[in-house]
């Protein structure tokens, strides 16, 4: 399971800077032939919206790959190492429960219901653009049974420890 989860990481990182380095160029094109050109494109608006879905939604996944989410582990971090890995088996399978159901079945079914709507200034539809949400959901579900495995067989620790000290 770990090359498949590094594999994915790899790809994620890709698509996610080769995304947002298109976002960047899109945007800068955007402003460029409205404010020089006074000829405004009229595809750079919807294509900068869902490029700025599609890398918040990998990036998202990439997240979860990391176990970076927020959590707030005030309390859970004064339980009993059981306790805590009780609550992080809870809420990996909590995560796996939100993927499955409404980022894959939601995106599914989103994807399903816009898949005859044409998009005006682009040459697709809106159920293309919306496959981001079940191809999402996928790989977060991924990697919470990932590291629902890795907590129960102890190879990762129940509360994802921060790398740096926080300073208040």
């Amino acid at each position: 399971m770990e090359p498949i989860k590094k594999g994915l990481d790899q790809v994620l990182k890709g698509a996610s800077v080769v995304l947002f380095a298109l976002l960047v160029v899109i945007v800068v094109w955007q402003v460029f032939s409205r404010q020089v050109l006074n000829a405004p494109s009229a595809w750079t608006e919807e294509l900068a919206r869902y490029t700025f879905v599609w890398v918040g939604l990998f990036a998202t996944a990439l997240v979860f790959s990391e176990r970076g989410h927020i959590a707030v582990d005030f309390v859970v971090t004064r339980f009993s190492p059981a306790a805590q890995k009780a609550v992080a088996v809870c809420v990996q399978l909590s995560i796996i429960l939100f993927a499955v159901a409404v980022l894959v079945y939601g995106g599914i079914r989103a994807a399903n219901g816009a898949w005859n709507q044409s998009l005006s200034a682009l040459p697709t539809q809106v159920g293309v653009m919306y496959l981001a949400m079940p191809i999402t959901g996928l790989l977060i579900a991924f990697y919470a049974v990932y590291h629902l495995q890795a907590v129960l067989r102890d190879t990762e620790e129940a509360i994802a420890v921060d790398e740096e000290p926080q300073v208040v």
